[in-house]
């Protein structure tokens, strides 16, 4: 059993009436060989440095996402995609400790399936920003001013990504248009929606 990370030790009681469930997550995933990091603000499980799952918790559900989980058997038909446009990743979730702790055996059957998927170096073909909807709004600006265009296709595939799903999700024109406002500048100076 690999050793657990002290920098990851303050996640478990802020996490509420999940905490004995991550906790009982947090042993499973270990018993497993993997280390322990904090990323994006939760306990991730990395093999080599590669991000295998994570633990993170829900108002409803705790849940342990696995990365390429779109790449797993998933025999017992038990992962689930958080969104719509999640490509990757996909999520085992959980209501209460009994319930961990009877699926002990398909857990780590899963978080070792994972591991085996990183070890072939299997990637997943993810969607081109070309094949996601352009917001009627984001096209008009990006046709009327060239350097805008220019800019957001120097931008990786994923903050092109992140814009064109943030752009699209609003439901009104004007709130489109307010977005596309919003972060021009940031397109022009080729930063994400994030950074």
């Amino acid at each position: 059993m690999m050793t657990m990370n002290p920098k990851v030790d303050w996640y478990f009681p802020k996490a509420g009436k999940w905490q004995e469930a991550i906790e009982q997550l947090r042993m499973m995933v270990l018993d497993c060989g993997l280390s322990e990091e904090l990323k994006w603000g939760c306990p991730c499980y990395l093999h080599q440095k590669n991000n295998i799952v994570l633990i993170h918790v829900f108002k409803d559900y705790c849940a342990l996402l696995f990365f390429k989980g779109v790449l797993l058997n998933d025999a017992k038909n038990i992962l689930i995609q958080q969104t719509e446009n999640v490509q990757s990743a996909r999520q085992m979730r959980f209501t209460n400790v009994q319930e961990i702790l009877e699926m002990e055996p398909t857990i780590k059957a899963y978080i070792k399936e994972a591991i085996e998927v990183e070890k072939a170096g299997l990637k997943v073909e993810l969607k081109k920003p070309t094949e996601f909807k352009v917001a009627e709004e984001f096209k008009t600006k990006l046709d009327a001013i060239p350097e805008l265009k220019i800019a957001f296709e120097a931008l990786t595939p994923g903050r092109q990504r992140g814009y064109l799903l943030y752009f699209s999700a609003a439901k009104q024109s004007k709130t489109r248009e307010q977005r596309v406002e919003k972060y021009m500048s940031a397109i022009l100076n080729g930063k994400g929606l994030e950074d």
